[in-house]
């Protein structure tokens, strides 16, 4: 039987009288690469804080290798071994490239400075970055740090990485380097759940996708079965 690493079950999270999302339960096997979708405003990214821990939900249980996470703070569930990217980059613009990742490697994961360079370096050339790893990143372009996004999150040595729209604003010239690092990621064993809109880079490298719909999850299922679904044609293009 394959092995379970996170559970999400009956998850619901109100924002004053705004249902952000609402009843929500899937699961992610170890190893696998699993998509959310859904329109604008679905409930993705608010589903992804709610694992993260940076939102505590309304109600409802995150399982994170057997240990109930609910509610936990984003640091601690960190240090368990979930990373997460951001739509927009997040980086400290006064550090160097290499600076950024050892931060993450230092606190992320609670690890002495010592012996993290060559480790980084690594993580640094799976990303194409490492001829920049001596850049200030407030000096590198929209795409390189979405990249170095990537690469800070790596360097917590996550078991979850959690992706939220790597691929958005890249060009068709970008795409073969991003499917390669996320493929390279998974080759790592690392299970990965991606948001994302681009549909090149979705199919292309999930097992399974999660569809959601004002908040509320409408499909679930491989690709080619979730894109004939009704709800979701309906959800996406109307009635």
């Amino acid at each position: 039987m394959d092995e379970i690493i996170l559970s999400v079950e009956n998850i619901s999270k109100h924002f004053g009288g705004l249902t952000a999302l609402n009843n929500v339960t899937f699961h992610v096997k170890k190893g696998e690469v699993v998509g959310l979708m859904g329109p604008n405003g679905a409930g993705k990214t608010t589903l992804l804080n709610v694992i993260a821990g940076e939102y505590a939900p309304s109600s409802g249980k995150v399982t994170f290798k057997g240990i109930d996470i609910t509610g936990l703070p984003s640091h601690k569930i960190c240090h368990l071994g979930i990373a997460r990217t951001y739509q927009i980059p997040q980086p400290f613009v006064t550090l160097t490239a290499m600076e950024n990742l050892l931060v993450s490697s230092v606190f992320g994961r609670q690890k002495k400075r010592e012996g993290s360079i060559k480790e980084e370096e690594e993580i640094l050339e799976l990303v194409d970055l490492k001829e920049k790893k001596d850049v200030v990143t407030g000096n590198l372009p929209i795409l390189s740090l979405k990249r170095l996004e990537i690469a800070r999150a790596l360097a917590r040595r996550p078991e979850l990485l959690l992706l939220d729209e790597v691929a958005a604003g890249t060009t068709e010239v970008e795409i073969p380097r991003i499917l390669r690092i996320i493929q390279e990621i998974r080759r790592m064993g690392i299970t990965v759940i991606i948001i994302e809109h681009v549909i090149k880079v979705l199919f292309s490298v999930v097992d399974r996708i999660v569809v959601l719909d004002k908040g509320t999850k409408i499909a679930e299922g491989n690709p080619d079965a979730v894109m004939c679904d009704n709800r979701v044609i309906e959800a996406y293009f109307g009635a």
